[in-house]
């Protein structure tokens, strides 16, 4: 394991990656698809925008049912410009009188999740539950979930990305992965 410098100059302890390959991502999305039929019959699922929308997607197919998202961020574009997140796009009203699934890809202190499930339950769904890729193994606990760790996670779709019109390894996992 490398220590990993982020931001630049400032040194954290090491941490232990995950690194995602798609097949593996791919098998999570079916074990949490199946976590959430041994009890819960959704009839939507709403993915949280950016990252929870893909494996809200994959969940929503295996489990054939509508999909829509919502963006809840820190972020605009790849910047952090805010501490706590915020909703930026309303809750689908689809979910009026539905039972709806909100899935992220992972839930952390769950100010994410909880924020959603507000938005949601303003649209007055029959019921709501949460569903992360994720869950830290201490705090906030979804519904379901497929796996807990504590493990910094590399995501197959944030392995690379584009930097001045090129497809390079993503600063935060220099050093850690064998690119």
């Amino acid at each position: 394991m490398s220590p990993i410098i982020d931001p630049p100059g400032a040194f954290r302890r090491p941490t232990e990656f995950l690194d995602l390959s798609w097949e593996m991502f791919g098998e999570l999305c079916r074990a949490l698809a199946l976590k959430v039929a041994r009890d819960y019959e959704p009839e939507l699922v709403i993915g949280i925008a950016r990252a929870g929308v893909i494996p809200g997607a994959v969940v929503a197919s295996i489990l054939r049912v509508d999909f829509h998202s919502m963006k809840i961020s820190r972020k605009e574009g790849d910047e952090v410009v805010r501490e706590r997140p915020a909703i930026l796009s309303a809750a689908p009203v689809q979910g009026a009188g539905k039972r709806v699934l909100v899935v992220d890809e992972i839930a952390s202190s769950g100010e994410t999740l909880r924020m959603a499930l507000a938005a949601v339950r303003d649209v007055r769904p029959a019921e709501v539950r949460t569903a992360t890729s994720f869950a830290r193994t201490r705090g906030y606990k979804p519904d379901y979930f497929a796996l807990a760790t504590d493990a910094t996670i590399i995501y197959p779709w944030d392995r690379k990305i584009f930097e001045e019109g090129e497809l390079v390894v993503n600063p935060r996992y220099e050093g850690v992965l064998d690119e």
